[in-house]
């Protein structure tokens, strides 16, 4: 939790008690079903929490902003992002339907009313939302099928609407397989230690005209 703080000094005092909680809850719930590793649950404030705030350290959610989150799993990056952006709304989705009943329990217990989640594949979704967020879902050659259609036309962030992927390694040669155009921001600029030295966020504005 220090971690958190060390990085986003400036929470309040809901947003600490919130990111505090985090870990019980999801030891609790990975004694029942599988939702972190388990070697990663002793890591989990700095390759869960941390790892998915690194898309704060780019992007400042204006509120209203809407978001989806994209195969969350046991809902990174969208619930930390939730609980760092309470006027922001974030809709995480997985296909898988027990890792959805771990995201409702987890914002339940927060008292996340910004955040929705449900069982749903990405590419049967109807609604439109100003960004897409995902995390090491799949390689972005399939995943750029399911974001066709879901931007609102109209801008009002910092950024051109679009997606923000939390990805690792070499993203160029993974990019360069579909014209889109990219920015990559190195995790490493904003976090200490090894495990953020090959992460990265990478930005994809959505054109209309795909």
């Amino acid at each position: 939790m220090d971690l958190i703080l060390q990085y986003f000094p400036n929470l309040t005092e809901k947003q600490i008690e919130q990111f505090a909680k985090l870990q019980t809850l999801y030891a609790e719930w990975n004694d029942k079903i599988n939702v972190i590793s388990r070697k990663d649950m002793d890591h989990f404030y700095e390759r869960h929490v941390l790892h998915s705030l690194g898309i704060a350290k780019v992007m400042q959610f204006q509120p209203g902003t809407k978001v989806l989150d994209i195969g969350t799993g046991g809902g990174f990056p969208g619930i930390p992002l939730a609980i760092l952006f309470p006027d922001t709304h974030f809709h995480l989705v997985d296909s898988i339907g027990k890792k959805i009943t771990v995201v409702k329990d987890v914002a339940k217990q927060l008292k996340l009313s910004n955040v929705e989640a449900q069982q749903a594949r990405a590419e049967s979704l109807v609604r439109k939302y100003d960004f897409v967020v995902s995390r090491a879902v799949t390689r972005f050659t399939n995943f750029f099928p399911w974001v066709k259609g879901k931007f609102k036309k109209e801008d009002f962030n910092e950024f051109q609407n679009g997606m923000f992927l939390l990805k690792g390694g070499d993203v160029d040669e993974e990019m360069e397989e579909r014209n889109v155009g990219y920015v990559s921001y190195h995790l490493d600029d904003y976090f200490q230690g090894e495990f953020f030295e090959t992460k990265k966020v990478v930005y994809v504005p959505w054109e209309g005209k795909r």
